[in-house]
């Protein structure tokens, strides 16, 4: 490959994880030994909160009473366009059974997690639209038990608009908790006794940690890590457009990636002299994150074609991706990793990101190569099963017990032969030869 590097990142998102995974180690250690008083302690020396941690109803609507309408009917738009869009994704995959042979029957049975714990981080920002991109589309799955966990705002609770779109996207309990201790808390199934199956839901490196290192014990949307942007732009491209969709995204903190991957070299030049002018335009927190992910994280590639622009992209393999180019089919046919995909100028990530519909929790540090964002799938188990005549036992029960003994399993093909004993008795089978000790 030919290509140049107009702007080099000084940072890679796995450089800043050490400390994050030692930290979050810890915690899960003492909360796994004390239980909910560690989850109480750590929510006050993190958080400053020594408040109720499960939020009653009447809690909830005490906080949400002073939400202006026009907010309300905001969240309650975008939460339908999210809860549309994964009730769609479910009836894409369906239950089936189907006849394998006479007398052998098997089928598919898609069934929900039981619980599903989705966390809301309100840090920096207030995430009102995680709450929603994870609730819903849980409830949409069909999730019986979904716990939402959000960090207290300014030490005075869940943020009142994260709290309404908790409520309106159909969570069960709520916890006012951040961090790992929300983590362990759902992970555990501290202060409900319902241990989650799944934990879902953005977050810091610290929590992003904390779900890696449970994986196993429970499931996991993805393994994610700070907030991504690519775009792929040709001269035909508008830079002060590109320009400020890679703000857009760098502005979701200091390690949060922005590169763009550009045919153009005029182009890509105009957008490095306009990022830094836009950035400081930036309210203060915006600009202290936005500043310095662009400086340590910002990238520009310079490719000769649009094949080599692809590949550069797939090895990114980036959690959004915008396509500011021509022939925009091609880009949807050719391109193979990437959490979401904006097609053309007219969308961009914080339509997907807030209120268009697809789920905006997305794989990150290169995990697009093999996994999807947040989907209805996430929360539903795709469980098999078979029922047998007697009669099919013929031709199975013998296939079976030779290709047991030739993979020297000779329990597993004795099974076969005790029915085959069964249900045909002296008639001869090929059963393969006995595995000798």
């Amino acid at each position: 490959m030919s290509i140049q590097y107009l702007k080099r990142a000084a940072k890679s998102p796995e450089t800043e994880t050490a400390t994050a995974r030692a930290v979050a180690e810890q915690m899960l250690a003492e909360i796994a030994r004390k239980g909910e008083k560690a989850v109480r302690d750590y929510s006050a020396k993190l958080d400053h909160w020594t408040g109720p941690i499960v939020m009653t109803a009447e809690e909830i609507e005490g906080r949400i009473r002073d939400i202006p309408g026009a907010v309300k009917h905001d969240i309650e738009f975008a939460t339908e366009r999210v809860r549309r869009f994964a009730q769609a994704q479910r009836e894409s995959i369906r239950e089936f059974t189907i006849e394998m042979q006479p007398g052998l029957t098997a089928g598919q049975r898609l069934i929900p997690v039981n619980v599903a714990g989705c966390y809301v981080p309100t840090g920096r920002y207030a995430h009102i639209a995680s709450a929603y991109m994870a609730i819903a589309t849980a409830k949409a799955a069909g999730v019986p038990f979904v716990v939402a966990s959000s960090t207290p705002y300014h030490g005075e609770g869940i943020h009142p608009q994260v709290l309404y779109a908790m409520k309106v996207a159909g969570a069960d309990t709520i916890l006012t908790l951040g961090g790992v201790q929300a983590i362990a808390a759902m992970a555990f199934g501290l202060f409900t006794g319902k241990p989650a199956d799944i934990i879902v839901g953005p977050g810091n490196k610290f929590v992003a940690e904390a779900k890696r290192m449970l994986f196993g014990k429970v499931g996991i949307d993805v393994f994610a890590g700070p907030s991504e942007v690519a775009i792929i732009a040709d001269d035909s491209a508008d830079p002060a457009l590109v320009a400020a969709d890679l703000v857009g995204q760098a502005e979701h903190g200091h390690e949060s990636p922005a590169w763009l991957i550009t045919l153009s070299e005029k182009l890509g030049t105009d957008v490095m002299q306009r990022v830094p002018v836009l950035i400081e335009k930036l309210p203060s927190a915006a600009r202290d994150a936005a500043g310095s992910a662009w400086r340590d994280y910002g990238e520009i590639t310079l490719c000769e074609n649009r094949e080599e622009a692809a590949q550069v992209s797939d090895r990114y393999a980036p959690e959004h991706l915008e396509v500011h180019a021509r022939d925009l089919d091609w880009w949807l046919a050719r391109l193979t990793n990437y959490g979401s995909l904006f097609l053309g100028e007219e969308t961009t990530v914080a339509f997907g990101d807030k209120a268009s519909g697809p789920n905006h929790i997305l794989p990150t540090k290169g995990a697009a190569r093999y996994s999807g964002g947040l989907s209805v799938h996430k929360f539903m188990k795709t469980l098999t099963w078979q029922r047998m005549t007697r009669e099919a036992n013929r031709e199975i029960a013998q296939v079976t017990a030779r290709i047991s003994r030739l993979e020297g399993m000779e329990a597993h093909a004795r099974t076969a032969d005790d029915r085959m004993d069964k249900y045909f008795p002296g008639e001869k089978f090929d059963r393969g030869a006995p595995v000798k000790s």
